[in-house]
């Protein structure tokens, strides 16, 4: 079917006619002060017809009538907004800056381990497919109460080479937003020690090691990454979001990638 016949389908199993609609829609109207949230009987019959795609408004209009998830609607007419996340995944943008973990339907179930074999070991490198032992669906307003719900999430854009190759360009980091405090040299003995905080500066943001003297923060780059020191007078000019507890990245660098298919690849006779 298409969407306006689910729609006329949905319709029909509520048990209430295109003029009810009309009905019901003019008092939504009348509440938001807007023509825009007004269905009438002709119209709902032409969508109901053709399938055609509704405004916005008349979307929402549909929604509370129909007692139906707005997300759920949208989908009807091929918007799917659990497919932003990848996108923005896909789109690279060249500035550090912030990321949403967003959540449109919590009413969706998604795959989730949810029992791990006896066996398994923390200490040890493994396959996730001999670590668990059964997949369930599971709510996703369930996983959103789970620790990584309370961090913030941060991407570190494609030309911050600050805590290059500790933190490549292109990687997804968490951010503990309750740390914001920089620690002193002598709380870390390595690199891997050392916290990295997410920062926001005067023109962006910027993932990297920090020392704090008086009232100025320094950014310090890590020393492969060719990078300079940045100082900013601290919470006028820059401020910390927190500190980096997790990262996501590549191992192969899309450009390197490419390149080795360009060597690998024979070239044509």
């Amino acid at each position: 079917m298409h969407p306006g016949e689910r729609l006329k389908a949905i319709r029909r199993h509520l048990g209430i006619s295109t003029r009810q609609v009309e009905k019901y829609s003019r008092q939504i109207a009348t509440a938001e002060g807007s023509a825009k949230f007004y269905i009438s009987n002709a119209w709902l019959s032409q969508i109901e017809a053709t399938g055609s795609v509704p405004g916005v408004q008349k979307l929402f209009s549909l929604s509370v009538i129909y007692r139906i998830n707005f997300v759920e609607l949208l989908s009807l007419f091929g918007v799917d907004l659990e497919r932003i996340g990848l996108h923005q995944l896909e789109i690279r943008l060249p500035k550090t800056r912030p990321a949403k973990l967003e959540v449109y339907n919590e009413d969706r179930t998604a795959t989730f381990p949810v029992r791990f074999h006896k066996g398994f070991k923390v200490e040890k490198t493994t396959l996730l497919s001999r670590m668990v032992k059964i997949w369930g669906e599971v709510p996703v307003s369930v996983i959103r109460h789970l620790d990584i719900r309370h961090s913030e999430y941060g991407y570190v854009g494609l030309r911050d080479h600050t805590m290059d190759p500790l933190v490549p360009p292109g990687s997804f980091v968490q951010i503990d937003n309750q740390v914001r405090e920089v620690l002193r040299p002598s709380s870390w003995r390595t690199e891997l020690d050392r916290p990295i905080y997410f920062v926001k500066t005067p023109g962006g943001y910027a993932c990297s090691w920090c020392e704090l003297k008086r009232n100025q923060l320094t950014l310090v780059p890590h020393p492969l990454s060719r990078t300079r020191l940045r100082h900013f007078a601290y919470t006028r000019e820059a401020e910390i979001i927190g500190r980096v507890t997790g990262i996501a990245m590549r191992i192969v660098r899309p450009e390197k990638q490419a390149s080795d298919v360009s060597v690998r690849s024979p070239k044509p006779s």
